[in-house]
C-alpha cells in the first residue's frame, strides 16, 4: 500500500518538474499558433491538464515534450476552427440579403419601436423564431438548427408569433407590415 502512494507522489513530483520546465514554452507555442495572448495560457493549461490525465503514457514516451507540443497544436487547431465557424455564423446572420421583398430603406420608426415592444412580450421561442426567420432571413431549416428544434416547430412557432404580433400591434396590422417591421431590425431601423 505504501508503494502505491510513493509511486503516486513520484509521478506527481515528476509532472510538477515537467510543468515548471515546459509551461512557458507551451504557452509561447499556443500564442504563436493562435495569435491570441489570452488564449495561450488557457491552451497551455488545458494541454498540461490533458497530459496529467495521461501522465503514465506521456512520461514513458520517447519524446514527452514533443507529445506535449502535439497536444497544444491540436488544441490550437480546434480553437482556430471554432473561431472560424463562429465568424462564419456571425457573417451569415449579418450578411445583407437581396430579393427578399422585405428591404426597408427608410423604416417607419414608430412602427419599429412598436414591433420591438411587441417582440419583447413574446415568449423566447416564438420571439427567436420570428427574429431569425424575418430579421436574419434564415430558412426554416437554418432556424431549426440554430434553436435545436424541428422544422415543424419553427413553422408553428413563427406562425403563432406573427399572429401574436398582429394582435399586439392592432387588428389593422397586416402580416406583411409585421414582416417589414421585423426586417427593419436587421437594416438599422432600430436606431
Amino acid at each position: 500500500m505504501g508503494t502505491s502512494i510513493d509511486a503516486d507522489d513520484a509521478a506527481a513530483a515528476e509532472f510538477h518538474e515537467f510543468f515548471e520546465a515546459h509551461y512557458a514554452e507551451l504557452a509561447r507555442l499556443a500564442h504563436l499558433l493562435t495569435g491570441e495572448a489570452d488564449a495561450a495560457d488557457d491552451l497551455a493549461a488545458d494541454a498540461l491538464l490533458a497530459l496529467w490525465h495521461r501522465w503514465d503514457r506521456v512520461r514513458n514516451a520517447d519524446h514527452p515534450v514533443a507529445y506535449a507540443r502535439g497536444v497544444v497544436a491540436n488544441l490550437a487547431r480546434t480553437r482556430i476552427r471554432s473561431a472560424v465557424r463562429e465568424r462564419r455564423r456571425i457573417a451569415l446572420f449579418w450578411a445583407p440579403r437581396g430579393g427578399d421583398g422585405y428591404a426597408v430603406d427608410d423604416p417607419d420608426v414608430s412602427a419599429v419601436v412598436d414591433v420591438q415592444g411587441a417582440l419583447r412580450r413574446l415568449p423566447f421561442r416564438k420571439r427567436a423564431c420570428v427574429v431569425l426567420r424575418h430579421a436574419f432571413d434564415l430558412s426554416e431549416r437554418d432556424t431549426s438548427l440554430v434553436l435545436g428544434i424541428s422544422v415543424g416547430t419553427v413553422k408553428s412557432q413563427t406562425s403563432r408569433a406573427v399572429a401574436e404580433l398582429q394582435r399586439l400591434l392592432g387588428p389593422d396590422t397586416p402580416a406583411a407590415h409585421v414582416h417589414v417591421a421585423v426586417a427593419a431590425q436587421r437594416t438599422g431601423g432600430s436606431q
